[in-house]
C-alpha cells in the first residue's frame, strides 16, 4: 500500500543554502554572458590580415582596370571633341562657300529659291528632299552634298562622344567604389595588426623574414636558365626584391602585383597591359609543366594575382603590404595557369 506521508519540508538552513547557490549561479551566468570575447591569437590575427589583403588586392585589380578604362575613355573623348571642333569649322567653311555662291547669284540677277531655303535657319528637313537638288547648279549640288555628309559625320561623332561621356561617369563611380573597398580592407587589416602587442608584431615580422629567406634559398633554376625577353624581365624583377607593395603602384620603388610584372617586362622592352584580367591575354597560355623562368603565373579563381615564374616551383611577386616583393613557393597559392609573353 502506498504511503500517504507528506514530504519532508526543507529546513531554514537548507533553504538559505539553496538560495545562495542559485543566486551565485545567476551571477556567474551573467558574468559569462557579459564577458568580453577572447582576444584572437597572433596567428589568428595574421590569418585574418592575410585574408583581408587578398580581398583588398581583388578590389585593387578592379580599381586598376577601371582606371585604365577611364584613361582610355578620356583620351577617346578628347579626340572626338577635337574631331567635332574641326568638323564644325569645315562645315562652317562649306556653308561659307555656298553663301558666296548665293551672293554671286544674287548679284547676277537673283538668288535661286532652293538655295535661299538651304541658307535659312532650318535647312535640314529641306535638304532631305532630293527634288530640291535638281533646282541647283552642279557646283551647288556638290557643295550641298558635302555639307550633308559633314553634318551626318558630326552628328555621329557627337552621339559617340555623348555615349563615352556616360561610360566615363559610370567608370569614375566604379573607380571610387573599388578604391574605397580596397582602402577599407587595408585599414581593417592595419587595425588588427595594431591590436597586437609590439612583441607579437615583431614576432610576425621575424616569421615573415625567415620564411622569405627560406624561400629565396630554395630558388633553384636547375638546368633551365632564364633567356630572352622573359629572362630579362625576371632579372629586372629580381632587383626589386624587398620593395614595398602599394596598391596602384607600378614602380620603380613600389608595386602591386600586376604593376611589378608590367614594369619588369617594360625593362625587357616588351609592353604588356596593366592588370591581371588583361595580362592573361598578353601571350600564350601554358600549363604548369611548361613553365619557364620569366613566364607570367596567375593565381586564384578570379585571376586577381600574378607573378613571374622563377624556376624550381618558385614565383617572384609583389605579395602583399606586409611582405612586399619576394620569392614564394608556387604551391602557397591556388595556381591557375601560366602565360608566355611574346616579343
Amino acid at each position: 500500500m502506498a504511503s500517504h506521508r507528506r514530504p519532508k519540508q526543507p529546513t531554514r538552513m537548507r533553504t538559505t543554502v539553496l538560495g545562495v547557490t542559485a543566486a551565485a549561479a545567476v551571477v556567474l551566468s551573467g558574468q559569462a554572458a557579459n564577458a568580453a570575447p577572447a582576444k584572437p591569437s597572433k596567428d589568428e590575427v595574421k590569418a585574418k590580415v592575410d585574408a583581408l589583403y587578398e580581398e583588398a588586392e581583388q578590389a585593387t585589380e578592379k580599381f586598376n582596370g577601371a582606371k585604365q578604362r577611364q584613361d582610355k575613355l578620356e583620351t577617346e573623348i578628347g579626340q572626338l571633341q577635337d574631331q567635332v571642333a574641326r568638323g564644325q569649322q569645315d562645315l562652317n567653311a562649306l556653308r561659307g562657300t555656298l553663301g558666296s555662291m548665293a551672293s554671286a547669284q544674287y548679284r547676277s540677277g537673283g538668288i535661286d529659291q532652293s538655295l535661299a531655303l538651304f541658307l535659312s535657319a532650318d535647312p535640314d528637313s529641306y535638304l532631305d528632299k532630293a527634288s530640291t537638288l535638281e533646282q541647283l547648279s552642279g557646283q551647288q549640288v556638290e557643295a550641298v552634298q558635302k555639307i550633308q555628309a559633314k553634318q551626318r559625320t558630326l552628328a555621329q561623332q557627337r552621339q559617340e562622344a555623348a555615349g563615352k561621356l556616360t561610360d566615363l561617369d559610370a567608370t569614375r563611380k566604379e573607380l571610387g567604389e573599388k578604391k574605397k573597398v580596397s582602402s577599407d580592407k587595408l585599414a581593417e587589416a592595419q587595425a588588427l595588426l595594431n591590436s597586437l602587442t609590439a612583441q607579437e608584431r615583431s614576432q610576425i615580422k621575424d616569421e615573415d623574414s625567415r620564411a622569405s629567406r627560406s624561400e629565396s634559398e630554395r630558388v633553384n633554376l636547375g638546368n633551365v636558365k632564364p633567356s630572352g625577353r622573359a629572362g630579362a624581365a625576371l632579372a629586372a624583377a629580381q632587383t626589386k626584391i624587398g620593395s614595398a607593395y602599394i596598391s596602384g603602384h607600378t614602380g620603380p620603388n613600389s608595386f602591386d602585383c600586376s604593376g611589378l610584372t608590367q614594369w619588369a617586362y617594360k625593362q625587357a622592352n616588351v609592353s604588356i597591359s596593366r592588370v591581371t584580367f588583361t595580362q592573361i591575354n598578353d601571350g600564350t597560355r601554358i600549363g604548369r609543366s611548361q613553365l619557364q623562368p620569366g613566364d607570367l603565373v596567375f593565381f586564384y579563381g578570379d585571376l586577381h594575382h600574378v607573378g613571374l615564374y622563377a624556376g624550381g616551383n618558385m614565383v617572384l611577386h609583389a605579395s602583399n603590404p606586409r611582405s612586399g616583393v619576394k620569392y614564394e613557393s608556387i604551391n602557397n597559392m591556388p595556381f591557375q595557369f601560366g602565360v608566355r609573353v611574346g616579343g
